[in-house]
């Protein structure tokens, strides 16, 4: 049975997908699928560094600066913002199939395309952020859809704020689609799928939470 991949078709229709991903013996359209996923998250981390999104630690500088210095600084944040777009896309992709794969008895390019739905959704997740960043001013760890914005009433730490700010209603999503697809197509025992699941949200949380408390001091010292 040969299985074409559909993101879309897999939202409306899980459980039919789910069944035959299962029988397939070969997967269609795959790599073509990957490959507009990596270019769109390269699209969309472009478009929110280019309406200055996450820029606020550049502009605390621009009285310092010179037009020229913080024209500059600009192109380089809008630069790296793409470059982790396109990191971002290959980690959520690569990196959970093949721990996946090695802890269970699912084919590689199945459980690649468990994580190509895990990376649309994380996309859409972003591009509702991009209004409430543009014109309420949120950031991400304090998004309405987040636990961030209940830490931020119980703590002034910032890595504990953007640690539960990347627990959103859409990770948790996440976390019961993996349970669902991996339990769908492995004999391995639910409980050591659900742990290692869990681990490696974790992780990921953990993760976006140094990211997000580091960045301040890596963009801090470039202008001291």
């Amino acid at each position: 049975m040969t299985y074409y991949t559909n993101i879309l078709g897999f939202f409306r229709f899980t459980d039919d997908h789910l069944y035959r991903i299962g029988k397939a013996e070969e997967i269609k359209n795959q790599w073509k699928t990957t490959i507009f996923l990596i270019l769109f998250s390269l699209f969309l981390y472009t478009f929110m560094a280019y309406f200055g999104m996450g820029t606020n630690l550049i502009s605390e500088h621009a009285t310092t600066l010179t037009t020229v210095e913080y024209e500059v600084s600009k192109f380089w944040f809008v630069v790296g913002r793409t470059l982790f777009g396109g990191l971002f896309a290959l980690l959520i992709l690569f990196v959970p199939s093949l721990l996946f794969y090695l802890l269970t008895d699912i084919p590689y390019q199945k459980l690649l395309i468990m994580q190509q739905i895990v990376l649309t959704v994380m996309l859409i997740e972003r591009i509702i952020w991009i209004p409430l960043a543009l014109f309420i001013g949120l950031d991400w760890y304090v998004s309405p859809l987040s636990f961030g914005i209940i830490a931020s009433y119980l703590t002034d730490t910032p890595w504990i704020i953007a640690f539960f700010g990347s627990i959103s209603l859409f990770q948790l999503w996440v976390i019961w689609f993996q349970g669902k697809f991996i339990m769908n197509l492995s004999a391995t025992k639910k409980y050591i799928i659900w742990i290692n699941i869990i681990l490696l949200h974790i992780f990921g949380w953990c993760f976006a939470a140094l990211f997000a408390y580091s960045d301040s001091y890596l963009i801090s010292g470039w202008f001291n």
